[in-house]
């Protein structure tokens, strides 16, 4: 059913973000029939109004023309409707312009079974995604109807998501929520901004782990209500606490982040409900030796006298 957030919105963007895949695909399931509004066929272009139903048939699972690369990868859990994985940093999550190999879709279709096509042959399985630095706990959909169900799930905010996250800066509060809306930054197309055009509605809420006052860092809890693009640089960037490690929206960096070649976030847990069972199911991913070197040289600096 159609909420407030995609209320005004043409059927066929609308779509792609319910059911997670590409927009172009999203097209050819209406073109193909295989889309309805309240129980009617309707264009691509039609206007959705709050509390519209919208029903997708997905065609069968189309053969992957992606090629199956033996990437180190580290499975926490599979069965026949997903897979969860931890996803190393510095891994691209799909092919794209600049990336045509060597990415997270080339490792799972080597070490998951049953996998090409779902969601689409250029993202096979992906139901999220985490950016190329972020390391941590990802879910992967293995069949079409575990796809839809847990891009629902997203797509409604009832995922449970908890990121790790060292940060510059001395909060003077323990915790807090940023409530910003992002969209694209309005001159560099390669960034999101709470300072945009069109922005998303977007939430986030941090709790402070522990203090590095002589670094002037923070470790951090960080719960994204929503899942907006960078959505965790960006609002703890716009609360002064941009991520060590993070260029982009940072600062240049210092002592502490040599050898660092990423942002300092990483996706520890993820919960969700099984899509077949119902089962209520949680994964935790550890910190990465990267991270764990971070936060070793953070405490060493607060030893010294």
């Amino acid at each position: 059913m159609v909420d407030a957030e995609h209320a005004g919105e043409r059927l066929d963007r609308a779509l792609a973000a319910l059911a997670g895949v590409a927009r172009a695909q999203a097209q050819r399931w209406i073109e193909d029939a295989r889309v309805r509004v309240n129980g009617v066929s309707a264009r691509a272009s039609l206007k959705l109004a709050a509390g519209d139903r919208v029903q997708a048939d997905p065609p069968e699972t189309a053969p992957s023309e992606l090629a199956a690369e033996p990437i180190a990868l580290t499975l926490l859990y599979e069965d026949d409707a997903l897979a969860v994985i931890d996803k190393p940093a510095g891994l691209v999550v799909h092919p794209a312009p600049g990336h045509p190999a060597g990415t997270l879709v080339n490792a799972l279709l080597h070490h998951v079974r049953d996998l090409a096509g779902v969601g689409g042959v250029a993202r096979p399985g992906i139901v999220h995604r985490l950016d190329r630095g972020t390391s941590g706990v990802m879910v992967v959909a293995k069949t079409d109807a575990a796809h839809l169900a847990l891009s629902k799930q997203f797509h409604d905010h009832t995922i449970e998501r908890v990121y790790l996250a060292f940060a510059r800066g001395a909060p003077a509060q323990s915790e807090g929520r940023i409530e910003r809306a992002i969209g694209r930054h309005p001159t560099d197309r390669k960034r999101m901004s709470i300072v945009t055009r069109r922005g998303r509605a977007a939430a986030t809420r941090w709790r402070v782990l522990q203090r590095f006052p002589k670094s002037g860092a923070v470790k951090l809890e960080v719960r994204p209500e929503t899942g907006r693009t960078h959505q965790i640089r960006v609002h703890l960037s716009a609360h002064a606490l941009p991520l060590l490690g993070d260029d982009r929206y940072g600062r240049a960096g210092s002592a502490f982040t040599r050898g660092l070649e990423r942002p300092a976030l990483h996706a520890a847990l993820l919960g969700f409900v099984h899509p077949t069972n119902g089962a209520s199911l949680r994964f935790e991913a550890p910190l990465p030796a990267d991270l764990v070197a971070l936060e070793a040289a953070l405490a060493r600096a607060e030893r010294k006298l």
